[in-house]
């Protein structure tokens, strides 16, 4: 079993929509997803009650309790277990990162953001975890060239010297409006937030299961 665990020091990163959206698009390519909401909010359990067909399977848990659950996923032949970690609490986060085989640290293109990824960053190292950063929320390009707000993003984080996604999830309405009937954007048609996650989802895959073709 592969363990996911998204990670954003400051909120409304939308770290939730892209796990939501990731245990989705693994769900539709038939994997035995849980999505683990270790979130006080429950804001990913509440997205996917709203899902009408079969979906991945969730439960809401308490960070103390993650390694239990985890082993109980095992157990049950589950594939990829997503957990949706609480913003801004280091303590309550560190047990799902202790318990990943890959943090995805979520970070919209914002000083603010940014400079909460520096220590998300620091305390992943710490506890000696391997990272994927998402840039979340970018503006579109113009033209095919980068918004300033971008390039200047994508030039802090490479000081990090962390691996930063290729795909970047931009600013859509469709990711929110999806995930109010319980759905990925893969499933509303829409071309653009379908490659988006496709091609995200893809890359991960390829970490996680480096010898099985992503379907």
């Amino acid at each position: 079993m592969f363990t996911i665990a998204l990670v954003a020091r400051k909120g409304g990163s939308g770290k939730t929509t892209i796990g939501v959206h990731l245990a989705l698009a693994a769900f539709l390519r038939g994997l035995y997803t849980l999505v683990a909401d270790a979130d006080p909010q429950r804001s990913a359990i509440e997205a996917l009650r709203a899902r009408q067909s079969l979906g991945p399977e969730r439960t809401g848990v308490a960070s103390a309790r993650l390694y239990d659950l985890q082993m109980s996923a095992v157990r049950q032949g589950t594939d990829v277990m997503v957990i949706d970690t609480p913003a801004g609490v280091a303590e309550e986060c560190a047990n799902a990162i202790v318990l990943a085989d890959l943090c995805l640290l979520v970070v919209r293109p914002t000083y603010l953001d940014l400079a909460a990824a520096i220590e998300s960053v620091a305390m992943i190292r710490r506890l000696k975890k391997p990272v994927l950063i998402v840039v979340n929320q970018a503006p579109p390009t113009r033209g095919g060239v980068e918004p300033p707000t971008v390039r200047r993003a994508l030039r802090a984080l490479a000081v990090l010297k962390q691996p930063v996604a290729p795909t970047i999830i931009r600013s859509r309405l469709v990711y929110q409006r999806a995930l109010e009937t319980g759905c990925s954007a893969e499933e509303t048609g829409d071309l653009a937030a379908t490659q988006e996650i496709a091609e995200l989802w893809a890359y991960i895959h390829h970490i996680a299961f480096p010898r099985r073709v992503a379907g």
